[in-house]
């Protein structure tokens, strides 16, 4: 008997997605915004924030009552630019969406967009909203604040979320240029999909309170919970080797995410108050850029394409025949993955049938892959 992934298409497992948030009590049209989002991520290859996600992210907290899953999107504040948006703990996926699209459409007329929401909840990969801005011709930039788990450094108390630092810009090429990522060496989604794959965690992510490193998986989840460990800051421990830097880019995330909106930060996003599960409302940020209010659109779009293709042309290190650039794997993993489907390992496959048997639904009693 083979350990390896079963594979399925990804408007298979997008389906799938809508019928368990509809099942939940998501409305069909904010049931297929967040499965779209979700799916983006595993088309990319970013493994550890789509289907992986859908039942300890999403359907676990709108079961235990703490992410409502009816989204009442409030704009509390609006001028012509910038607006500020309260979730109301709402689906992220939803709140996220509708910013980006608020926040296009204000640079559409003005130049720059940009939105800030409060009270929102996980909305899955900055890069989706990112892309969004991208594909409109424009720059995107998001910044989303998170549960503590990055120790500030010369610390060893999970203080400040994983806070990405997400871009993205058209370009001329195949793909466009997108960066997203962690201001930790690595995301806590990374460590539950090492949870899930039967993996110890590398050295030199995780330190505890002695500020000794760890690599036991299923234990470095429940002590982040509880504040036992924390994520080292992307650039390491300490200074010497610039782990400063990415501690104060996870700060400057948290202050685009809680200061603008008058939003929760750092310990109040930790989801337990007095040993209770209790909602996780988190801050955004996102702005978007018209290429077209600064120079012509393709004249950028060649622009961006010319320093990506000098950069993969440049000099490689001994025993390496490629450079990439931001953006180049995920495009990559999307051609293959379009072709092969999109892999599911046993966890997540354990996840889906579970979700299916509870939520009865019963046009899944044999998956694809049942079948073969």
């Amino acid at each position: 008997m083979t350990n390896d992934p079963v594979r399925a298409s990804a408007d298979f497992i997008e389906q799938f997605m809508v019928d368990v948030f509809c099942g939940l009590g998501v409305p069909e049209e904010d049931a297929k915004v967040c499965a779209e989002v979700l799916i983006c991520a595993d088309k990319l290859g970013i493994d550890s924030h789509g289907i992986n996600r859908c039942k300890p992210i999403y359907y676990d907290r709108i079961k235990s009552g703490i992410l409502n899953p009816v989204t009442h999107f409030e704009i509390v504040r609006d001028s012509k630019a910038t607006a500020v948006v309260d979730g109301h703990n709402g689906m992220g996926h939803v709140v996220a969406k509708r910013c980006m699209q608020m926040a296009i459409e204000k640079a559409r007329e003005h130049g720059v967009g940009c939105v800030v929401a409060r009270n929102s909840t996980h909305f899955g990969i900055a890069g989706y909203y990112a892309l969004m801005a991208a594909e409109a011709g424009m720059i995107g930039q998001i910044s989303t604040n998170a549960r503590p788990s990055i120790a500030p450094t010369f610390g060893v108390e999970n203080m400040l979320g994983t806070n990405p630092l997400t871009f993205a810009m058209p370009s001329d090429e195949k793909f466009p240029f997108m960066i997203d990522c962690a201001t930790s060496v690595c995301q806590r989604g990374k460590i539950e999909l090492y949870e899930r794959m039967g993996k110890d965690t590398p050295a030199g992510l995780v330190i505890d309170r002695s500020g000794k490193t760890r690599t036991d998986t299923s234990r470095i989840l429940a002590d982040l919970k509880s504040g036992k460990a924390a994520l080292v800051p992307l650039g390491g421990l300490g200074d010497e080797t610039g782990g400063h830097k990415g501690y104060g880019y996870a700060t400057t995330v948290e202050l685009l995410s809680s200061a603008l909106q008058n939003g929760n930060s750092m310990k109040q996003l930790s989801g337990v108050k007095e040993g209770k599960p209790t909602p996780i409302e988190l801050g955004h940020f996102f702005m978007a850029i018209d290429v077209q209010a600064f120079i012509d659109l393709e004249k950028f779009k060649g622009n961006v394409g010319h320093v990506l293709r000098e950069l993969r042309v440049s000099a490689k290190a001994p025993g390496r025949d490629r450079i990439y650039t931001a953006g180049e794997k995920e495009g990559i993993a999307l051609e293959e993955r379009s072709k092969n489907g999109i892999p599911l390992p046993g966890a997540i496959v354990a996840d889906m049938k579970a979700m299916r048997d509870e939520l009865g639904l019963s046009q899944y009693k044999v998956f694809p892959w049942e079948q073969r």
